[in-house]
């Protein structure tokens, strides 16, 4: 079976449409369908079926697009290999939350494309949960979090850490104890399963106190610090992120939680070794805490 034709039909299989196949293979219709007949006979099986006006694979069908798909995967994964072996090249998606692409990824990015200008660099915004699961399914190829990341297949270092704060606008604490704005206003948490939630588990039983009511917030720690500056409500964050906040008493720490915060960089296991990777990784060691001094 030819590559070119295996192509022809993962195309034709993820469109169910000849006119749009042929107009992103830029193909006739006509050699669409021969390079489709080729196959079938090679296969011995039909390949696509007509009900009315629409197109749907077949069994045969379904089962080669499972080969097809993965088979190009692995040729991507063989040229990338093959390119990395002349030094960093190619793209590089990095994925990472608003507070992070703000305050230390717009400035490292522009000094990683004056070293590396054959380097095609993407930022994607995203929650540390997010940024995960971006990662393990080859959407980003780098992520940036926050809070502790389990998994087997992902590689990690620790580029700091932080003392997390359970703050409130400073509104919202007047003439008020502890005890009694925990249980009057609402949580702003992250998502359920991020790697903030045994953080704040822990800081709750520290404090012996738990809010009334949580209010989740997608995930993004700007969204949460907005809320709280917005009087919503109680949030743990960062220390960083807030300590202008805290020093002009707009915010009031309510407890220093004893676990500190982790920020991490996070990639596959399997892409350890491809130095486009590794060299964005050795200038975020070096220049994390250069960027915001």
């Amino acid at each position: 079976m030819e590559l070119r034709n295996l192509k022809t039909f993962q195309v034709v299989a993820n469109e169910l449409n000849m006119t749009k196949a042929a107009k992103i293979l830029k193909y006739t219709q006509p050699t669409i369908t021969l390079q489709i007949q080729v196959l079938e006979r090679e296969l011995n099986h039909s390949l696509f079926t007509r009900i009315g006006k629409k197109t749907f694979l077949t069994p045969a069908g379904k089962k080669l697009k499972q080969h097809t798909d993965r088979l190009f995967e692995l040729m991507e994964y063989m040229e990338r290999d093959m390119e990395e072996l002349n030094g960093p090249s190619g793209s590089l998606t990095i994925t990472a939350s608003e507070y992070y692409c703000t305050n230390h990824l717009s400035l490292l990015l522009s000094s990683y494309t004056k070293l590396h200008k054959q380097v095609k660099l993407r930022l994607m915004p995203a929650n540390s949960l997010i940024a995960v699961d971006k990662i393990l399914n080859n959407e980003a190829d780098i992520g940036i979090v926050a809070g502790e990341v389990d998994s087997s297949e992902l590689e990690k270092f620790v580029l700091e850490r932080e003392k997390a704060v359970l703050v409130v606008s400073a509104d919202l604490a007047k003439n008020r104890s502890k005890e009694e704005v925990i249980e009057s206003y609402p949580f702003l948490a992250y998502h359920e399963h991020c790697g903030f939630s045994s953080i704040a588990e822990q800081c709750f039983s520290e404090i012996n106190t738990r809010p009334s009511s949580i209010i989740e917030c997608g995930g993004s720690d700007e969204t949460i610090r907005r809320a709280v500056l917005n009087k919503t409500g109680i949030a743990l964050l960062g220390e960083n992120m807030i300590k202008e906040e805290l020093a002009e008493g707009i915010l009031i720490p309510l407890h220093y939680c004893e676990k500190p915060i982790e920020t991490s960089v996070i990639y596959l296991k399997s892409r350890s070794e491809g130095p486009t990777i590794q060299s964005f990784c050795e200038l975020l060691k070096e220049t994390w805490f250069a960027v915001t001094d």
